[in-house]
């Protein structure tokens, strides 16, 4: 993984892969001062119960402990400074962050279908699947390599039947009915379904007079609002399929694994597709469903103000939409009247940016790697049937004439990728435009990986871009909260 930060904060920690693929972290220096000598913290502990501010069982402090740690507001536990009282309350179960890493202690909280875990644990150790395909050669595109995992799905997909990312009919055409049905079928072995998440479905009347449906999705114990679970940041996500596939289904598994690691509330959109609704009907109801989250925060256990975007590659896009089209002040071609305020963060997974197709990556990765360039022409002749529409910002926001103000982001993208000189692009826009943007490139990964969670490093690697993703927004929220503070 190639991390890069610009006018952002990026500490470079990340899990260090096992041989089995299972990610783990091994604090050594502490590993070390225990066994070297754990007897004077053992001693201190016997001899002064206040040195350790020990409690009865009823709850009550021993007369002369030490005060516990003062309450800290969201805006200082928002910059991540380790000191007393750290780790804050949301960092989760299973003991804190790093343990989202620990496969062991997160597959007590996972529930995979047999076959599911059975072909995760083949591609755990894919090399004697691809000795066993006549595929021992690593796959390597412009010095990168491709992921073994990853290589061997592919394989496996060329012998068995296409996975390709809107692949086509036998007929060689391109059928939204069948291309949905297959994202479904993909999605209920790709993903794990966490346990420790509650969903629930919402709905409102949308742009068109429609119902349009949400699913909210809550890691258990935050979100409620009210003494020990006040409410949390809330994610506005807005699923991917090349704006003619994908539903709230289709992204469940990524929006549980969201709301789990994060603690924040994700709200996520089922938005209208082509070739039946075109645009701009997916960014009408991406900016509708934004607004109702701001105008419903309470009861969805959202702190006023505290909502972030999210998407991935169409819903990048539209994330990427919304967040320029809320911007305070926001001017220029398509400038719409802005439902809410601006997003705090605005969170883009290998978006698309750029309906030319016209990219470096698109020439080099455009065949083999999931997402292929025919399905991308399809996807844009269904969404934007007039090529005059292809430059407008609210289709592909990296030509928007100004994207300076626009809220903190964190771009996602992958080596093999068509999509990926669109997301390196945009961030290089908004790093020169002034806005604190966070570049990351996982360059032996595909498109589509934040939901191939049955590829182990990419589950792994899909983690890590939640708890980038929920530090971005947390500290970008507290920012927002310090700043209405002093304007109040």
């Amino acid at each position: 993984m190639l991390a890069t930060t610009v006018g952002g904060r990026h500490d470079g920690s990340m899990p260090t892969p096992a041989d089995d693929g299972t990610p783990k972290v091994a604090p050594a220096a502490a590993t070390r001062a225990t066994k070297a000598d754990p007897a004077p913290a053992t001693r201190a502990t016997k001899a002064d119960p206040a040195r350790r501010g020990a409690r009865s069982r009823g709850g009550a402090s021993t007369p002369g402990a030490p005060e516990a740690p003062a309450a800290r507001s969201l805006e200082e536990w928002g910059t991540g400074r380790r000191s007393e009282g750290w780790p804050p309350p949301w960092r989760g179960p299973l003991g804190g962050r790093r343990s989202f890493y620990d496969r062991r202690a997160q597959r007590r909280v996972e529930h995979w279908s047999l076959a599911a875990r059975a072909l995760s644990r083949l591609l755990a150790r894919p090399d004697g699947l691809l000795r066993l395909l006549g595929e021992t050669e690593p796959r390597e595109v412009d010095g990168r390599v491709l992921n073994r995992s990853l290589q061997a799905m592919l394989a496996v997909s060329s012998r068995v039947g296409s996975l390709a990312v809107g692949g086509p009919g036998a007929e060689g055409t391109f059928e939204p009915a069948a291309m949905r049905a297959q994202l479904r079928r993909m999605a209920t072995f790709a993903m794990p379904a966490r346990t420790d998440v509650h969903a629930a479905g919402r709905s409102f009347t949308g742009p068109s007079g429609a119902p349009l449906a949400l699913r909210t999705y809550r890691r258990f114990g935050t979100g409620l609002g009210g003494g020990g679970h006040a409410a949390q940041p809330g994610i506005a996500f807005f699923h991917g399929g090349g704006w003619v596939m994908g539903d709230l289904d289709s992204h469940d598994g990524s929006c549980r694994l969201l709301a789990a690691v994060t603690g924040c509330v994700v709200v996520a959109v089922d938005y209208r597709l082509a070739p039946e609704a075109p645009f701009p009907a997916a960014v009408e109801d991406a900016l509708a469903a934004y607004g109702w989250i701001h105008a419903h925060a309470e009861e969805l256990g959202i702190a006023a103000g505290q909502v972030a975007v999210m998407g991935d590659s169409a819903g990048g896009t539209l994330a990427a939409v919304v967040a320029q089209q809320t911007r305070s002040g926001a001017v220029g071609a398509g400038a719409r009247p802005a439902p809410a305020p601006p997003p705090v963060a605005q969170v883009l997974v290998y978006p698309a940016l750029d309906t030319r197709l016209e990219s470096a990556s698109m020439t080099a990765f455009g065949d083999g790697f999931f997402l292929t360039r025919p399905a991308m022409e399809y996807f844009r002749s269904a969404y934007l049937p007039d090529p005059a529409t292809w430059a407008d910002p609210l289709a592909a926001p990296l030509f928007a004439e100004d994207v300076s103000g626009l809220a903190p982001a964190l771009v996602v993208t992958a080596g093999f990728d068509p999509l990926h000189d669109d997301g390196e692009a945009y961030a290089a826009r908004l790093a020169a435009a002034g806005v604190e943007v966070e570049h990351r490139c996982y360059p032996d990964q595909v498109h589509g990986f934040f939901g191939m969670g049955i590829a182990p490093d990419s589950l792994a690697l899909s983690t890590e871009v939640c708890d980038a993703a929920g530090r971005l927004v947390r500290r970008s929220a507290g920012a927002e909260e310090a700043r209405r503070a002093r304007r109040g």
